[in-house]
């Protein structure tokens, strides 16, 4: 057989691994969460920006996601002038570039916001994609603790914007100084050693992903996954690995934070788990600036009232990326959620961000200070449909104005019916398919989920009216009609009225329709 007589190859549909096609309603869906999330931010005093979703390779820097990846976690290619470029992997490294770049346009401090898709080169699975939208707020310019404050209030008052009440989230605080005394503590301070700690940061910040034993393995030798992928970890000692547990793993019931939390004490009792490793007097300036910084941010949100209910110290927030310099925070969810697997499990975080004064000056050879914060939008969705409180106000699809003639002066009447309802506001869409089968216009409405469908053929015309079908109220009917005789007799849910009388007419089903769905939600 020759190859001219082999049928072409059809190319298979298939969509990249880690990636989702968007329906409709996750679409209305998020768009009703940022709506809520962007008035906060507004009210705040924060203005919008948008930077592309690519960006110089360089200009993302050293702080990529995950050096154990291709091309350390982000997709790059090269471009005609052979620079590399690369797909954003998060809204923060953008922004600095940004702000770099038109320093003496901008006026500091700097507050914006800003909404859009990341990409992470990640291993994909279960609720872990390689895409996902991102909802910022940053302030650049501003140096101090209260600034790190008001990001903590603003994202409790987001949640609570969004439907989720007091003790149901709580926002997580602690100070990268603490952590970087830490390192400092145990042999890893200076720059030499500045791959090993980050990799010590990031084992802690996957506490709530692989658990203590977990972390303490990727604190060691490393980890063997499910699959049998191993992750080599840290190499630390293990009294090293003891004391990192006590102090950031097993701490967010302690009494150490308790006295954070409630006493100016805590300056002291906070030195007190470090001398072990320094031994003797010695002092950690890294280590007491950061809990002298936590102590400040406490007393700002008490006398704001956020009190520890909404916004807590707790030393296991770390953040694993390398470019957080002061307080780190995480948005928490605390209720229980239905797993796939129908087990009850803690939702966790749904964002976070923190202080990172050396990514903008990275380009500006000076100091400039910022702070930021980003909400999770996917996961956070997903949380909010488990609560109720996303996708309760229905999409109602629009009404169907059907064809039956196709002469030009029909159409046109059928389109200037179309009109006068999308003038009224109301959703409306004219049958644009093969209008000759009329049955197939009425299961394109069904299918649709239409509401109602407008009819008009010549002898109706001709009378100057239209016939109105109430979709709705048919189907609810017509499980109760038990022949095609009955229903013919019946004319279910269908009545005739006078052009001029369309939109009213369309309102008040829209309306009626609109309460039975009402009640039905209340029953």
């Amino acid at each position: 057989m020759n190859d001219k007589s082999k049928k072409p190859q059809k190319l298979k549909a298939r969509l990249p691994r880690g990636f989702v096609d968007r329906s409709a309603a996750d679409i209305h869906a998020t768009n009703e969460m940022t709506a809520k999330i962007r008035e906060v931010y507004e009210r705040y005093g924060f203005d919008p920006v948008e930077t592309p979703l690519f960006e110089y390779t360089d200009a993302l820097g050293k702080f990529l996601p995950d050096s154990d990846r291709p091309n350390e976690g982000v997709f790059s290619l090269q471009d005609d002038d052979d620079q590399w470029m690369s797909l954003r992997y998060d809204l923060t490294a953008p922004l600095a570039r940004h702000v770099a770049e038109n320093f003496n346009e901008i006026q500091l401090p700097f507050r914006t916001y800003r909404a859009g898709y990341v990409f992470r080169n990640e291993k994909p699975g279960p609720g872990r994609f390689r895409q996902f939208m991102q909802f910022d707020a940053d302030t650049v310019g501003a140096p101090g603790v209260q600034a790190d404050a008001e990001m903590c209030m603003m994202m409790a008052d987001t949640m609570e914007a969004l439907g989720i009440k007091r003790g149901d989230y709580v926002i997580r605080v602690n100070n990268r100084k603490v952590l970087d005394g830490v390192m400092e503590a145990i042999g890893l301070g200076g720059e030499e050693n500045a791959g090993r700690r980050l990799t010590v940061l990031r084992a802690i910040d996957k506490l709530d992903k692989f658990g203590i034993e977990g972390v303490r393995l990727l604190l060691g030798e490393g980890r063997k996954d499910e699959s049998g992928d191993f992750t080599k970890g840290a190499g630390l000692k293990q009294m090293h690995i003891d004391y990192i547990a006590s102090l950031f793993l097993e701490t967010k019931d302690s009494e150490s934070i308790k006295q954070v939390q409630s006493s100016e004490e805590a300056r002291r009792s906070m030195m007190l788990p470090l001398q072990g490793v320094l031994g003797g007097n010695k002092q950690n300036e890294t280590y007491l600036n950061g809990i002298d910084e936590l102590l400040s941010l406490k007393s700002l949100v008490t006398a704001a009232g956020y009190g520890p209910e909404r916004v807590l110290i707790d030393m296991s927030v770390v953040r694993g990326l390398e470019y957080y310099t002061g307080m780190v925070y995480e948005a928490e969810l605390t209720f229980d959620v239905t797993n796939e697997k129908g087990e009850k499990v803690v939702f966790g975080s749904v964002g976070g961000g923190g202080r990172y004064d050396g990514l903008v000056s990275r380009f500006m050879g000076q100091p400039v200070p910022a702070t930021g914060f980003s909400i999770g939008v996917s996961r956070l969705m997903t949380a909010l449909k488990n609560l109720g409180k996303l996708g309760q106000d229905e999409v109602i699809a629009p009404v169907l104005i059907t064809v039956m003639d196709g002469d030009v002066e029909s159409m046109g009447r059928y389109q200037r019916f179309t009109q006068a309802l999308r003038n009224e506001g109301i959703r409306a869409e004219m049958y644009q398919g093969n209008w000759k089968k009329f049955g197939n216009q009425l299961k394109y409405a069904d299918r649709r989920g239409c509401p109602i469908a407008i009819i008009q053929g010549g002898d109706e015309r001709a009378q100057g009216v239209v016939q109105l079908k109430d979709l709705i109220e048919g189907k609810r009917l017509s499980g109760e009609i038990e022949d095609n005789a009955s229903w013919r007799e019946a004319r279910v849910a269908q009545e005739t009225v006078p052009e001029a009388d369309l939109v009213a007419k369309v309102k008040e089903i829209l309306s009626a329709q609109a309460e039975d769905r009402k009640r039905a939600g209340n029953a």
